[in-house]
C-alpha cells in the first residue's frame, strides 16, 4: 500500500520550533477538551435556557459526535487539497460560526445547529494538534511540541467546570461560547503566521467515495443515537435498540471493509496493526469511557446528591484536576531519567482506584475541601499518567510516516467518540438503576409505624410552623422529607458507581503492572 508524502515540515536547521505553531498545538487541544467538558458541566442550565429537554439536549451531543467522526474521517483528506494553513483556518472559522449560533441561540433548534456546526470545525482539533507536531523536524526538539499538546490537554480537562460554573453562576452560559470564540481566533493568529500552504500533488491524495463517505456518517449517526437512547429506552425496548446499533454496525463495517484494498484509502488501516498501537487505543477507550462517566455523574453527586451550588462545585473540580497539571510537570522532569511507561500506568491506574475508593465512602456530612478535593486530585493524576503516557508509546510504531501517523490519530479520535458516548450512557444507566432500588429501600422505612419517621415529618412540620407555612406546614415537610430521600438515594447511587471505579483501577493496575507491551 503505498502513502502520499506530507506537506514539508519546518526546516531543519531551526533549532527550536517557533512560538506561533507550538500556540496552535497547544490551543487546539485545549479547545477540544474546554468547549466537550465546559458544555457537559453546564448542561442542566442550558437545557433551562433554551427550552430543551434532557432527551433534546442528548441529541445536540449525539449530532455533535456523529458529525464529529465523519469530519475527523476526512481530515487528511482534507489537509492534502488545502493544505494545512487554510484547513486549520477554516476549521477554525466554522467552529467560530458554530458558537456564535450557540452564544445567541435563545431556542433549542438554534443550539442544535450552532453545535453541528461546532462539530464540523472543531471536530479534527485534537487530531489537528497531534499531527502538527510532526512539522517539527525529528529531533528531541519535537519533545517540546508533546509538551505544549499534552499541557493544552491537561489544562482543558482541569478549567473546564471552573470556567463553566462561573459563567453560570453570573448568570451568563452564553459566556461559555464567548470564550470558545476567543481562544479560536487566537488559534487562527498563530496558525496565520506559523502553518505552511503547500498542498500534496493530485496523483498521491487519499480518495474518498460519497457512498462509503455516507455510510460511515449514518453507521456513526445509528450507532450513537441507540447509546443515547439506552438512557431512556434501555429498560423498556432493548430490542429496538440492539437492532438500531445493528444497522450502524453493518454500514461501518461496509465502509471499513470497502476501504481495505484501496491503493490510496480515506484511512490505510493496513499500516496500523501493532499490537502497541491496539493496546494504545484500548486504553485510550478506556480513559474516554471515565471521563464522559465521570463528567455525567460528578456533578449529579454535587447537585443531586449533596446541594452544592454550582459555583463551588466547578471550583472543586477545577482545583481536583489541576493536579493533572503537577503530574505533568513530574512526568517532564522524570521521563529524561526513568523513560519506561510502566511506572506512570500501574501509578494513574492506582490513582484511579484511590479516587475510586475516596468517594465510595462519603456520607451525607462529608466536607467538601477535605474530603472530595484530594480524591478530584487522583482524577487528575490518572487522567494525565495514563493518557499522556499513552499518547507518548501508542504510536511509536506508526510514527514513520506523516500519512500514517495522521491515519492512527484519526481512527483513535473517532473511537473516541463512542467511547465518550458509552461512558455517559453506562452511568445513567447505572445512576437510574441504583437510585431506584436505594429510593425502594429508604421509603419503605418511611410509614406511619416507624418512630423515626413519625419523629422526623414532626419536627419539620413544627420548623415550618415557625417560618409561617401555617395550616400546609405539614404537606410541606412531607414533601420535603420525599426530597430528602431521593437525595439520599442518588447519593448512594453515586457511591456505588464509584465502586465501580474503584475496582477497575485496582484491576487495570494490576494488568499494567505485568504486562510487557509497554514497559
Amino acid at each position: 500500500m503505498s502513502f502520499h508524502t506530507a506537506p514539508p515540515s519546518i526546516p531543519a536547521a531551526q533549532t527550536a520550533p517557533p512560538f506561533a505553531l507550538l500556540s496552535v498545538i497547544f490551543l487546539l487541544t485545549l479547545l477540544e477538551f474546554l468547549q466537550s467538558g465546559m458544555i457537559a458541566f453546564a448542561a442542566s442550565p442550558i437545557m433551562g435556557e433554551i427550552g430543551a429537554s434532557p432527551e433534546e439536549f442528548s441529541l445536540t451531543t449525539v449530532a455533535y459526535a456523529a458529525v464529529a467522526i465523519s469530519t475527523i474521517s476526512k481530515q487528511r483528506w482534507l489537509v492534502e487539497r488545502l493544505g494545512w494553513r487554510n484547513f486549520v483556518l477554516a476549521s477554525l472559522g466554522v467552529f467560530i460560526l458554530g458558537s456564535a449560533i450557540c452564544a445567541t441561540s435563545g431556542s433549542y433548534p438554534a443550539f442544535m445547529t450552532g453545535r453541528v456546526i461546532m462539530g464540523l470545525g472543531g471536530a479534527a482539533f485534537m487530531t489537528t494538534g497531534r499531527v502538527l507536531v510532526n512539522l517539527i523536524p525529528p529531533s528531541p526538539q519535537r519533545f517540546t511540541g508533546i509538551k505544549y499538546f499534552a499541557t493544552g490537554l491537561a489544562a482543558g480537562i482541569a478549567f473546564a467546570p471552573g470556567l463553566a460554573s462561573l459563567s453560570v453562576a453570573h448568570d451568563d452560559w452564553h459566556g461559555i461560547f464567548v470564550l470558545l470564540m476567543l481562544l479560536a481566533a487566537a488559534a487562527a493568529v498563530f496558525a496565520t503566521l506559523s502553518l505552511p500552504t503547500e498542498l500534496v500533488p493530485e496523483d498521491l491524495r487519499s480518495q474518498s467515495h460519497p457512498v462509503l463517505f455516507m455510510s460511515l456518517a449514518s453507521g456513526s449517526f445509528l450507532i450513537l443515537y441507540a447509546i443515547q437512547r439506552s438512557q431512556y429506552d434501555f429498560f423498556t425496548d432493548a430490542t429496538m435498540l440492539l437492532t438500531i446499533i445493528g444497522c450502524g454496525a453493518l454500514a461501518m463495517f461496509y465502509f471499513f471493509r470497502a476501504i481495505r484494498g484501496h491503493e490510496r484509502p480515506l484511512l490505510g488501516l493496513q499500516s496500523l496493526k501493532h499490537p502497541r498501537y491496539i493496546v494504545g487505543v484500548a486504553l485510550f477507550m478506556l480513559c474516554y469511557v471515565l471521563l464522559g462517566a465521570n463528567n455525567y455523574i460528578l456533578p449529579v453527586m454535587f447537585q443531586r446528591g449533596l446541594g452544592v451550588p454550582w459555583e463551588i462545585a466547578g471550583k472543586v473540580q477545577t482545583l481536583g484536576l489541576s493536579s493533572g497539571l503537577v503530574a505533568w510537570l513530574v512526568m517532564m522532569w522524570a521521563l529524561p531519567k526513568w523513560p519506561g511507561p510502566k511506572k506512570f500506568l500501574v501509578a494513574g491506574f492506582v490513582s484511579l482506584a484511590i479516587f475510586g475508593i475516596q468517594l465510595s465512602r462519603l456520607t451525607s456530612d462529608v466536607h467538601i475541601w477535605t474530603d472530595i478535593l484530594p480524591a478530584l486530585a487522583f482524577n487528575g493524576i490518572f487522567l494525565m499518567f495514563v493518557m499522556a503516557t499513552t499518547a507518548m508509546h501508542t504510536f511509536r510504531d506508526v510514527q514513520h510516516h506523516d500519512a500514517v501517523l495522521s491515519h492512527a490519530q484519526q481512527l483513535k479520535n473517532m473511537l473516541a467518540q463512542f467511547g465518550t458516548a458509552f461512558g455517559v450512557a453506562s452511568s445513567t444507566l447505572m445512576l437510574q438503576w441504583r437510585s431506584t432500588e436505594h429510593y425502594t429501600a429508604l421509603a419503605i422505612r418511611f410509614e406511619n409505624g416507624n418512630p423515626i419517621y413519625t419523629q422526623m415529618l414532626h419536627a419539620l412540620s413544627q420548623a415550618l410552623t415557625i417560618n409561617g407555612a401555617g395550616a400546609n406546614a405539614d404537606s410541606l415537610a412531607l414533601a420535603q422529607l420525599a426530597q430528602m430521600v431521593t437525595q439520599q438515594a442518588t447519593l448512594m447511587a453515586c457511591l456505588d458507581y464509584f465502586t465501580v471505579v474503584a475496582v477497575a483501577g485496582v484491576l487495570c493496575a494490576l494488568a499494567m503492572s505485568v504486562q510487557r507491551l509497554m514497559k
